[in-house]
């Protein structure tokens, strides 16, 4: 049975059905009503106050946050900063009281400066050719693939470092990815009540799947200013 609920006046959309994270890669989206994943190149102006403080939740729900370049550079990322409530569900999740760090998978290392703030640094996931050519020497370097990055080698990197939890911010192109490596867990998509028209983002490249993967919706939300919040689980 899929849970549907309206969000009660004086609570949170996290307070619904969102912790603890799965174990896996959770990936959380945000898409226009006509089907646009970002606005003039950010997913900012397609956001409200209630779906930032549920980003702000699944990352404190998470061990590690992983986002294309481009994206990070888009929306000028930088290290995860958690409220007071959101570091206290963190501890009771029994997560720690430090906020995950940020892993950017980029071909050419190309990092916003806004990733250098407060300690966690960033993790660069890289190829073998883009590390031998990257000079960043201010976060630390996860090598796959030679060409290009391996995002299953990737994401098998992180959970031997004990992160197990991987919540995937996209973009597009990084969300084909992992598609296409079928490792997506489980997909929460905020659905905003907005027509962006058309907005190219990412590759123009088909994922190479046979078939769409199957999924499960485990809840529907209806948030404040009419927004949806989907969670979508694999079967």
């Amino acid at each position: 049975m899929t849970a549907v609920h309206t969000v009660d006046a004086g609570r949170a959309v996290e307070d619904y059905g969102y912790r603890p994270a799965p174990p896996g890669v959770r990936a959380n989206m945000i898409f226009s009503a006509d089907g646009a994943a970002a606005f003039q190149g950010r997913a900012g102006p397609l956001s409200s106050p209630a779906d930032q403080r549920l980003l702000l939740a699944l990352r404190a729900y998470a061990d590690v946050v992983l986002v294309g370049a481009g994206t990070a550079r888009a929306e000028s990322y930088g290290p995860v900063r958690l409220g007071p409530d959101h570091r206290d569900q963190r501890t009771e999740l029994g997560l720690g009281v430090a906020p995950p760090p940020i892993a950017v998978v980029s071909q050419s290392g190309r990092l916003p400066e806004s990733m250098f703030g407060p300690w966690p640094p960033p993790l660069l996931v890289t190829s073998t050719r883009g590390a031998r050519q990257n000079r960043e020497r201010r976060c630390d370097i996860i090598t796959s693939g030679d060409d290009t990055v391996d995002i299953a080698d990737a994401v098998a990197q992180l959970r031997a470092r004990g992160m197990h939890r991987i919540l995937c911010e996209g973009g597009p192109t990084l969300l084909d990815e992992l598609v296409g490596a079928d490792l997506i867990d489980e997909l929460c998509v905020t659905l905003a009540p907005r027509l962006a028209g058309c907005q190219p983002l990412g590759r123009a490249v088909p994922t190479g799947i046979p078939s769409p993967a199957a999924l499960r919706l485990a809840q529907v939300l209806i948030g404040p200013e009419d927004y949806l919040y989907l969670r979508y689980v694999r079967h």
